[in-house]
């Protein structure tokens, strides 16, 4: 937790405290359901909690956004941001149940009442969002298919994922693809928000496109 505080020292008490629960949530249900790898648990603020907040060092999201976590996972990064983001309405989908079994739970004992668990394909959702968050779920051009499949109108949306290692290839093709549709591409260095070596090599693309 001292990590948390130490990079955003403006939380209020209820959004300490909030925080401070996730690890002994994330420990009860790792237990029952492995979502979490459990080698990762002894890092968990480090690797899962600040991970997530990297967007949040990047991009303050506006009042109105309405952001979507698209493979949302165990809840990451889409939880930490909504309790720092109290006041944007997020949707976390996944299409695996169990894993939305855990964020509903979480959601529920922390009462944030700002984010709906939604158990579907990404081709499925279709309400409104404009902002689209997600933590190493698949490659760009498949991330952007799927959103592209429920979104036909060209309404601009911020792609802020979260990714690893050698983007060179990835990047080339999903640029190559979509030159028309992208508004602006911006490569963050998580080494450039964070000193810990846990975040070498580890990115925060941002990018504006044309649903």
């Amino acid at each position: 937790m001292e990590l948390i505080r130490q990079h955003f020292p403006q939380l209020t008490t209820l959004q300490f405290e909030q925080f401070a629960l996730l690890n002994e949530l994330y420990a009860e249900w790792n237990s029952k359901i492995n979502v979490i790898s459990r080698k990762d648990m002894d890092a968990f603020y480090e690797r899962h909690v600040l991970h997530s907040l990297a967007i949040a060092l990047h991009h303050d999201f506006k009042n109105g956004d309405t952001i979507l976590d698209l493979g949302a996972g165990g809840g990451f990064p889409g939880i930490p941001l909504a309790i720092l983001f109290p006041f944007n309405r997020f949707y976390l989908l996944d299409s695996i149940q169990k894993k939305t079994k855990v964020m509903q739970a979480v959601v529920d004992k922390l009462k944030l009442h700002n984010v709906q668990v939604v158990n579907t394909r990404a081709e499925r959702f279709y309400k409104p969002y404009n902002v689209v968050v997600c933590r190493a779920v698949a490659q760009l051009i498949q991330l952007d298919s799927w959103i592209k499949s429920t979104r036909k109108s060209l309404t601009e949306l911020r792609y802020l994922f979260l990714k690893g290692g050698d983007l060179k290839d990835e990047l080339n093709v999903f640029k190559n693809k979509n030159r028309k549709r992208i508004q602006s591409l911006k490569i963050i260095s998580l080494s450039d928000l964070y000193s810990e070596v846990f975040f070498e090599q580890k990115y925060l693309l941002d990018i504006r496109i044309h649903a």
